[in-house]
């Protein structure tokens, strides 16, 4: 039998099928809007964020919420760029850069890098809202240290359970947790009309459960918990940016390793 490797990649197409559905059926005649997702539902809230205020009236308030979809463009342990590798393969084999924002691939050497949030942010202008650990357990498994950089795997206890990390292991998570609040330190110095909630908890998406996101033992940052913080930014009651100390001074975590 004759096989064939032609393949089909219609993720644009279903999203802008989603929205043409939802508009009659009262999102065209929104007030307010919110587009949120959570991992890489997270992350395509940042490629589809202003597209999605494009379809709605001038008069609406339209934000945007990422939890856990902050990946980061960093190298792994063996100092290769991993994540990088597999997005411009993943931009390459489904045609994606042309639904990439324009305005950021036009500005950049490599256009692929703007399938990262920390180069695509810049240049969206719907509000938005970050929600991210800043050791989130994905991208320290897949992207700080994937399979690839630790053949003789040495970081297995360290990644089923954080107080089996060496103090060696700890200043690596640490130097990620730098390289998350760099990458986001212009957004959170200049931006008045954006949040975050940056967190020291080994979990990934927050949003999901009332556990996480606003009951009483629910993680806190100054005493507020991740409802609470999206809730003045959403309803713009006050500038709502938080950051966690490191790593691990937090006891309000839920540790999910």
């Amino acid at each position: 039998m004759k096989q064939t490797s032609l393949l089909y990649f219609r993720g644009q197409r279903i999203w802008q099928a989603i929205i043409l559905d939802l508009l009659p059926k009262g999102l065209g005649n929104a007030k307010k809007a919110m587009l949120s997702g959570c991992s890489a539902g997270g992350l395509a809230t940042f490629l589809h964020c202003d597209n999605f205020t494009s379809y709605l009236p001038k008069n609406a308030s339209v934000k945007c919420l990422s939890d856990a979809g902050f990946f980061l463009d960093e190298r792994d342990i063996a100092l290769n760029h991993t994540m990088r590798s597999f997005y411009e393969d993943l931009i390459t084999l489904q045609g994606v850069e042309p639904n990439l924002n324009q305005n950021c691939t036009s500005t950049l050497y490599y256009p692929h890098l703007c399938f990262f949030p920390q180069y695509a942010l810049p240049y969206i202008e719907t509000p938005f809202f970050i929600l991210n650990s800043a050791y989130d357990v994905y991208q320290f498994h897949h992207i700080l240290v994937p399979p690839s950089s630790d053949p003789r795997r040495h970081w297995d206890h360290c990644k089923l359970n954080v107080t089996a990390c060496d103090a060696s292991q700890l200043n690596i998570l640490q130097g990620f947790r730098n390289d998350m609040l760099a990458a986001l330190s212009d957004f959170y110095q200049n931006s008045t009309r954006d949040g975050m909630y940056i967190n020291s908890c080994f979990t990934h998406c927050q949003s999901e459960t009332q556990e996480t996101w606003f009951a009483v033992g629910s993680p806190r940052i100054h005493n507020k918990t991740i409802a609470e913080t999206v809730g003045d930014w959403y309803f713009s009651r006050t500038i709502s940016k938080e950051i966690d100390c490191a790593y691990p001074c937090d006891t309000t975590c839920h540790h999910m390793i």
